[in-house]
């Protein structure tokens, strides 16, 4: 007994650590974002810059859906294993890469054009990354158990995003100006390549989960899109309410309270910190009712907070006391941490076994390209329009109603014979 359990930590412990990496990178390329775009993209107007610096940025989210693609196919027909050990090899090859990459003053535009491939390819690993591993942790998982196993990979997420931001603020503040701009910058990029090494090394020692069913004799996102369009879809809904609500609550608002509120970023960015920090543990909790009570009840406690809460959660965060500002954070995390902790086991258990790695791979990929990367800009966009600054509430409201949808209309799963 005691061997299985090591073995199953380990096992989970390897499958999970890769999106460490994935908000790992996330985090630190934001953060080092001013730093990085006159190196790159030098413009006599440094907003241009920073400009062309995020376009390379949303160029990693937006070739995701191909990277879904592509690892989808690879996890359903060769294995989980593969497609884990793969995500992490590309991933890592094009972390390091940026760290060593010459600047436009070395080789003038093809170091801009170079880091934009990089974070496509960038983009590519990490749209098999969150469904090779949540397939992987799941069929792995006993079913007591399987919930709370699989909610690791938020909290994995989560505390490599505040590693990377951690970094990259310490640095900005250890460096001097010269030595940031000259080579400082480089350091979370090859820490992130030594990192991919070590979760490498990991994964090679993983057992493959057990499969009960032939791998696909059709391309697998042909027997998805004609088959399973609405297990995509319903996947894709679960996904939806906590994907556009962490760039709400943990990008927007960061432009949001620092422009609007004249709070100091400083002071915005301690807030975000411990938000994400309660996202990192409070979820679990969740995922352990989860195993207890069964899925829906857990997410349906989550979604129906957000469509009841995120008014006044948002009047809360628009006032200059920063006490009441982090009040209203801290209730959007606690609902997320509801619908984190329900959410991984619920999309893997409604995906069908045998193209399991390509539905989770294309639901979520095309959520967080369609709806995740896009909700900064939304709600500025409402904001602008309306004139009302709890516009983004609502927005916050609908995509809440829709991932309630999807959580009505998918069967309790609790219990689920898996494989």
């Amino acid at each position: 007994m005691a061997a299985e359990t090591v073995n199953l930590r380990r096992t989970v412990i390897g499958g999970a650590v890769g999106n460490v990496l994935e908000w790992y990178d996330f985090a630190a390329y934001a953060y080092m974002a001013p730093v990085i775009g006159p190196l790159f993209f030098p413009a006599a107007d440094p907003l241009a810059s920073l400009i062309a610096t995020y376009g390379a940025f949303a160029a990693g989210y937006l070739s995701r859906p191909v990277g879904a693609v592509i690892f989808g196919h690879i996890g359903d027909r060769f294995g989980r294993k593969p497609m884990l050990l793969i995500s992490v090899l590309l991933m890592g090859l094009a972390t390091t890469a940026i760290g060593f990459l010459p600047t436009n003053a070395n080789i003038g535009w093809v170091a801009g054009a170079l880091l934009v491939l990089l974070r496509v390819l960038q983009g590519v690993s990490v749209g098999g990354e969150y469904a090779g591993s949540l397939a992987f942790i799941a069929e792995h998982a006993p079913p007591r158990r399987r919930a709370f196993l699989t909610s690791l990979i938020v909290s994995g997420s989560n505390a490599g995003f505040l590693v990377g931001a951690g970094l990259a603020a310490s640095l900005s503040e250890i460096a001097s100006q010269e030595a940031l701009h000259a080579w400082a910058w480089r350091l979370p990029f090859l820490v992130g390549g030594l990192l991919a090494v070590a979760i490498l090394l990991l994964r090679r020692q993983l057992p493959e989960p057990p499969r009960s069913e032939a791998p696909p004799e059709e391309l697998p996102v042909k027997v998805v899109l004609r088959d399973h369009w609405r297990d995509v879809l319903r996947v894709g809904g679960l996904y939806l309410a906590v994907n556009s609500g962490f760039y709400m609550i943990f990008v927007y608002t960061i432009s949001y309270l620092t422009d609007k509120m004249k709070i100091a970023q400083t002071a915005v960015m301690d807030i975000n910190v411990l938000c994400i920090f309660i996202l990192t543990l409070l979820p679990n909790f969740c995922a352990l009712v989860s195993d207890r009570s069964g899925r829906k009840p857990v997410l349906v406690t989550g979604t129906l907070g957000l469509i009841r809460l995120s008014y006044p959660l948002f009047r809360l965060m628009s006032h200059p006391d920063l006490e009441l500002v982090l009040a209203g954070q801290i209730g959007f995390a606690m609902l997320f941490s509801w619908i984190y902790g329900a959410n991984p086991v619920t999309q893997a258990e409604v995906a069908p076994a045998k193209v399991r790695a390509s539905v989770l791979s294309i639901s979520t990929n095309l959520c967080m390209a369609i709806f995740g990367g896009t909700t900064p800009l939304v709600a500025t966009y409402l904001v602008q329009r309306s004139g009302d600054d709890f516009s983004p509430a609502f927005y916050m409201m609908g995509l809440a109603a829709l991932t309630l949808i999807a959580v009505l209309s998918a069967p309790e799963t609790r219990g689920k014979r898996f494989h």
